[in-house]
């Protein structure tokens, strides 16, 4: 699956750049630490939007297409912010069979986002999954670390009203 690129303008700050920086010069000596300034990166801002893909390849002195490359090969980086509340719903197999497709299709409608995208406020962002080990529970959402299973479309209205605050 190609992962999207943030439709929401970078909000980056004076702190977070300085963080970042001093990351970049403890690595920049040996360019095979690419992977660990990235995940630094994305702990400092959340996700790795070009500007800071920008950033590192600048400071670590590699082609941006490196950085890039890394960072849409491994799963573990995200091109798009997260919201305060990241809803995963998982599309594996068990939970798919028991009808997370359209939990999933509920969710983007009502929240008025699609996978890997964060509404506006910066309150809800909704991305699938393959498996959260919780298949006995099919189908099964997690909001954070709060885990939600034997769900139905009816379900969502209630779960996404623990979440306005």
């Amino acid at each position: 699956m190609k992962k999207k690129i943030s439709k929401l303008p970078f909000k980056g700050t004076p702190e977070q750049e300085a963080q970042l920086k001093k990351v970049i010069d403890e690595n920049k000596h040996d360019k095979t630490n690419l992977m660990v300034v990235m995940q630094h990166a994305q702990d400092i801002y959340g996700y790795l939007p070009i500007e800071v893909q920008n950033m590192i390849a600048e400071g670590m002195e590699v082609p941006l297409e490196k950085v890039y490359g890394v960072s849409t090969f491994y799963a573990q980086f995200a091109l798009t912010p997260k919201g305060k509340y990241n809803i995963s719903v998982c599309l594996g197999t068990a939970c798919y069979v028991k009808g997370s497709g359209p939990i999933f299709d509920k969710l983007s409608e009502k929240l008025g986002i699609g996978a890997d995208e964060c509404t506006e406020d910066g309150k809800f962002s909704l991305t699938a999954c393959r498996c959260i080990g919780a298949c006995g529970l099919a189908p099964v959402l997690t909001v954070n670390d709060e885990v939600y299973g034997r769900l139905t479309v009816d379900d969502i209205d209630d779960i996404l009203a623990k979440y306005q605050d």
